[in-house]
């Protein structure tokens, strides 16, 4: 009897440290919001920038200025209906500046801007390392949904490039560092 109540003790000792330490993370989260201004342009410089400069800057369309917008703003925001509408805004929106089917930035913008919102909640998004690995990681995810989007539901032909999406997405997420720092003075504390 006396061995089987003290695991028992035990466990509920651990279940509320784990509670406590729960809690006081969920408390030291920070939660941002943008004012209208901010929300509104910053996302269509990133769509105008995306547009325009590959046409002068070849190299650039590497980047995805768009992508990175989303990842930010929804990750800062840390709320995942939030993430969903920024996702599927800016991604509509760069839809409408392409040659391609309406939707298919869209689709995979929403998911990605779902996802980093809802990492955002669980996860220190603030260091550059963070930062780092949560865009390299979504870039790739973005380009796998827009990979079976457009073939599975448009029916291109696309065809998937390790090492340029590798390359790419660590492309991004190094552009992601700096511009998060600067996009960091346009957060609000919500």
């Amino acid at each position: 009897r006396g061995h089987g109540a003290e695991p028992a003790a035990g466990y509920s000792a651990c279940g509320a440290a784990a509670v406590n330490v729960s809690y006081t993370s969920r408390e030291q989260i920070e939660v941002y919001r943008f004012s209208l201004p901010a929300a509104i342009f910053i996302p269509l410089l990133a769509l105008f920038l995306q547009a325009f400069l590959p046409l002068r800057l070849h190299f650039f369309e590497i980047f995805d200025l768009p992508l990175l917008v989303t990842i930010f703003m929804s990750v800062s925001r840390r709320n995942p209906v939030s993430g969903l509408l920024t996702g599927s805004v800016i991604g509509l929106l760069q839809d409408s500046l392409t040659h391609q089917p309406i939707g298919i930035y869209g689709i995979a913008k929403t998911v990605v801007g779902y996802g980093a919102s809802s990492l955002g909640v669980k996860l220190d998004v603030e260091n550059s390392g963070s930062r780092f690995l949560l865009v390299f990681g979504f870039y790739l995810v973005h380009q796998v949904i827009y990979l079976i989007v457009a073939r599975g539901m448009v029916g291109q032909d696309l065809a998937w490039r390790w090492g340029h999406m590798a390359f790419a997405a660590f492309c991004n997420a190094a552009l992601a560092v700096p511009l998060f720092m600067v996009l960091d003075h346009f957060k609000q504390r919500g």
